[in-house]
């Protein structure tokens, strides 16, 4: 067996990186040592990583247990980012099967007013989905988050884009074989894309879970707030507090960090596999 040789260029790049990667995530590790800090603690410079008192419990009843309801917060996010993102993964892949493997009129004048759509900003498009929310009678309800949540037109182009480099002959085979449509696209399609449909998962996940502007626009009732919104009705009762709102904080990224954890292999498969089909 050979030794792979290790060239300086490649060394000097991993070390780069690394340096890197630390200096993005000492704001992460700080949250974490403040979250578990006395409040004198937090402000005590030069800082100290490691508590010397630690107050991690009662930070955390101050978070779940206190007057504020965080934990219905919490829940309303998931089940608004869950939702929306189940339903984003369903929609696009059956549009994106469509427009890259189907082959019917006006498939190319669809896809091409999909990508101008896609050059719209979305807060261009902000008053006339609020309109149509209130006509709906859906304003003040989750219903409205998922709604509009539901459709993208980027995610679509991604699955498009990721489809097309199927092989024809596998689809093929398989209609040979007397599969229909929906069998091709759930037994055969669906499976080759896993990379891609993790990752739009997760991207879809923690956009949702990141709104501030839908939930602010569509929301009014405190009982319906999700995360972003939450936080802030969080920062009016405890915003001198810094080692509570930081146990908030990191509450609050816990379901991101596990999601990309669980997912990251598929993740870093999609961006790859998407990056060579460029």
């Amino acid at each position: 067996m050979t030794r792979k040789k290790i060239m300086p260029g490649n060394l000097l790049l991993t070390a780069l990186f690394a340096v890197l990667s630390a200096f993005f995530l000492m704001p992460l590790a700080w949250m974490l040592s403040a979250a578990s800090k006395t409040e004198r603690e937090v402000w005590t410079f030069p800082i100290q990583w490691i508590p010397q008192d630690w107050n991690l419990i009662a930070n955390f009843k101050a978070v779940w247990m206190g007057d504020v309801a965080f934990g219905l917060f919490y829940m309303n996010s998931v089940k608004i980012a869950l939702i929306s993102t189940i339903a984003t993964i369903v929609i696009s892949a059956m549009a994106g099967y469509a427009l890259g493997k189907l082959d019917f009129k006006g498939r190319s004048l669809i896809f091409t007013l999909m990508l101008a759509f896609m050059m719209i900003p979305e807060q261009a498009t902000l008053v006339p989905r609020y309109i149509m929310i209130k006509e709906l009678g859906l304003y003040d309800s989750h219903a409205a988050l998922i709604l509009m949540g539901m459709f993208s037109s980027y995610f679509t182009f991604l699955l498009r884009q990721f489809m097309v480099g199927i092989h024809n002959d596998m689809l093929e085979a398989a209609e040979l074989d007397g599969a229909g449509f929906f069998r091709i696209f759930w037994s055969v399609v669906l499976p080759l894309s896993r990379p891609i449909l993790a990752t739009v998962g997760i991207i879809k996940f923690i956009w949702t879970w990141n709104d501030y502007q839908g939930p602010l626009i569509m929301l009014n009732s405190t009982k319906l707030y999700t995360i972003p919104l939450g936080m802030q009705f969080f920062k009016e009762e405890f915003g001198t507090q810094i080692s509570v709102m930081m146990m908030a904080s990191v509450a609050a990224i816990v379901p991101l960090l596990v999601l990309f954890l669980a997912l990251q292999k598929q993740v870093i498969d999609g961006i790859a596999i998407g990056g060579v089909k460029g």
